[in-house]
């Protein structure tokens, strides 16, 4: 069988991608909080753009302490900052024969957005206090309560023993592996949980369940199904009497992927890094890599580029075997393309996971690719739906050419995803990028011999090198422009007023998006070390006028000094009056640092 040739160049693409992107491990993101009343809810999940460090062990986010005070029982729990206890899920079962009922210090409601009420919960504090009048005899006390994080982390349910003696008036909190002391001794010190409770098996059995749910679902995610319609078509030109090996090679390179995840996860938190599902995706490298992939694929796939012999001889070892492992690499494609989804089930599941041993941890993500794999692996191993599979022919190209259109909005949304990160500038370097990449691309298809050949390999690595360091550097200016946006305030001319009212010497930049010699002078000069040293060191205030919209103050501005368009530079030396020394439309830093000190005139 001969696989496709875009495996193989998505393939060499994908590697070359993660070897050369920048890598950093981030804060925790997952999906949105599953169900805090579940069982099997031991979820981890945060907001897509949400920060969040480590959570804090469940003995330091609700710490309980037990008292008797004026023949009351007293159960007080301290609560952490941003976290909260449910009080539906304070459960108390005394002995039998004992009847007590639970009065709470007032919570708040709380709406619970996957169950679309409200229950109540308790930020800060909660205390249950119990009645003992009328009982003497000392009973067993069994307690549950369960409590979430804002920042998503909702914890397994915590169970506690009190032996109770009203008559003495002691509460001490039994353990399985104690035996209760003999003299009752009073506490109100919060008891510390130092070892988490083991969860049951049937919580283990759950995730994997869930997991397996999540993965035949992530099929029908945007990310994936290109890659997973490639596989079909690669199906339909094989051999139908192997169609059941290709399919478990498939699943093979599907779940190696995903334990892979699993244990660079697990390497990671157990380095102190607070990372979860996606953790990859808060680095605006491979946010770029992957948008570069899907962009190339796209392009190959609706016949735009194609590629030398050179290039497919490389990527034939991936291809051999009739085909084996071309499945292979196409089962690690899907796995990786599909990071940027998460299915439902999947959040609760893959939370839990990332809360348990190693091996607990390993075998729920192993569902999950197995579950992602599922659906394909049934269609090898059901000869009706095979034979169905359409024979090879120019139906395939059309459909190839088609599916390429779902690559393009996947590589247009990881483009906003980029420019979320980086800021607008981010995003035209990556666009730049992709153009560079895409002339690359259009020379591995072209035929060169002797000196002209070296000629189109340097260029193919120049193209490719100058998509690297685009991305780079639109990263690095959205930390230029974040720490510049922090000095400027938004140009009023009653701010102006105001700050010259009191002395303060003034710097007005009035500029646009659009202006590029704007934008020149503020990367050499305005938003330079030396130039913001000498804005603090003569307490400048620094006033932005953007004219990118229209806006009739910054044009009455620009009229007023006799002008018709930005930029425009003002500066208003301290204690001055009359109008602004205006700078020329071309900037240094030298010309901007001698007219703030005084030592050039204009």
């Amino acid at each position: 069988m001969r696989s496709l040739p875009l495996l193989s160049l998505s393939v060499k693409l994908l590697l070359l991608s993660l070897l050369l992107a920048p890598t950093c491990f981030a804060d925790d993101l997952l999906t949105p909080k599953a169900d805090p009343f579940a069982k099997s809810n031991s979820t981890l999940n945060s907001n897509l753009l949400s920060g969040q460090d480590e959570f804090l062990p469940v003995a330091e986010a609700f710490k309980p302490s037990y008292t008797i005070e004026q023949g009351k029982l007293v159960l007080h729990w301290q609560i952490a900052d941003a976290y909260y206890l449910y009080e539906e899920r304070f459960k108390f079962r005394p002995d039998e024969g004992i009847q007590i009922t639970p009065n709470y210090t007032l919570g708040k409601m709380k709406y619970d957005e996957l169950f679309e009420r409200e229950t109540m919960v308790h930020y800060h504090e909660v205390t249950a206090s119990f009645d003992l009048s009328g009982i003497a005899k000392p009973f067993n006390l069994k307690l549950e309560y369960q409590g979430c994080a804002d920042a998503g982390l909702c914890y397994p349910p915590q169970k506690l023993t009190l032996a109770i003696d009203p008559a003495s008036a002691s509460v001490i909190e039994q353990t399985p592996t104690a035996t209760p002391a003999q003299s009752p001794i009073t506490t109100s010190a919060p008891i510390q949980q130092n070892v988490p409770a083991e969860p049951d098996s049937g919580w283990i059995l759950q995730a994997i369940l869930f997991a397996l749910l999540g993965g035949i679902i992530l099929n029908l995610m945007p990310c994936v199904f290109p890659v997973l319609s490639i596989k079909v078509m690669s199906l339909a030109a094989a051999d139908r009497s192997r169609l059941a090996l290709h399919g478990w090679v498939y699943t093979l390179g599907i779940v190696v992927c995903f334990v892979g995840f699993a244990v660079a996860l697990l390497l990671a938190r157990a380095g102190g890094e607070a990372i979860g599902w996606g953790f990859q995706l808060q680095s605006p490298g491979l946010i770029a890599a992957l948008a570069y992939l899907f962009f190339v694929m796209g392009l190959s796939m609706s016949g735009l580029i194609h590629f030398g012999t050179s290039l497919m001889g490389a990527g034939q070892g991936l291809t051999e075997k009739s085909g084996l492992s071309g499945s292979f690499f196409t089962g690690v494609l899907a796995a990786v393309v599909a990071s940027p989804c998460t299915a439902p089930f999947m959040g609760a599941a893959l939370g839990f996971a990332l809360t348990q041993p190693a091996i607990a941890c390993i075998a729920v993500f192993a569902a999950l690719g197995f579950g992602m794999a599922l659906p394909l692996l049934l269609l090898c191993y059901l000869p009706a739906l095979a034979a169905r599979l359409p024979k090879p022919g120019a139906w395939m190209d059309n459909l190839k050419q088609f599916l390429a259109f779902p690559l393009y909005l996947s590589a247009i949304w990881l483009l906003w995803v980029f420019g979320r990160q980086t800021g607008v500038s981010g995003m035209a370097m990556l666009c730049a990028g992709a153009v560079a990449i895409a002339f690359g691309c259009w020379l591995l298809g072209r035929e060169a011999k002797g000196f002209w050949q070296l000629v189109r390999r340097v260029s193919i690595a120049a193209s490719w090198i100058l998509a690297i360091l685009l991305v780079w550097q639109g990263a690095e200016n959205r930390e230029q422009q974040a720490a510049a946006s922090d000095r400027w305030q938004a140009y009023s001319p009653e701010l102006v007023s105001s700050l010259r009212a009191e002395g303060r010497p003034v710097f007005v930049n009035l500029t646009a998006d659009w202006c590029l010699t704007c934008l020149a002078n503020e990367k050499i000069a305005l938003h330079t070390e030396a130039v913001e040293h000498t804005f603090d060191e003569l307490n400048v205030a620094t006033i932005k006028g953007d004219w990118t919209n229209t806006d009739p103050k910054i044009t009455e501005l620009l009229q007023e000094y006799g002008r018709s368009g930005v930029p425009l530079y003002l500066w208003f030396p301290a204690n001055s009056s009359g109008k602004a020394i205006i700078l020329p439309q071309l900037l240094t830093q030298d010309l901007i640092i001698k007219t703030l000190k005084g030592e050039k005139s204009l």
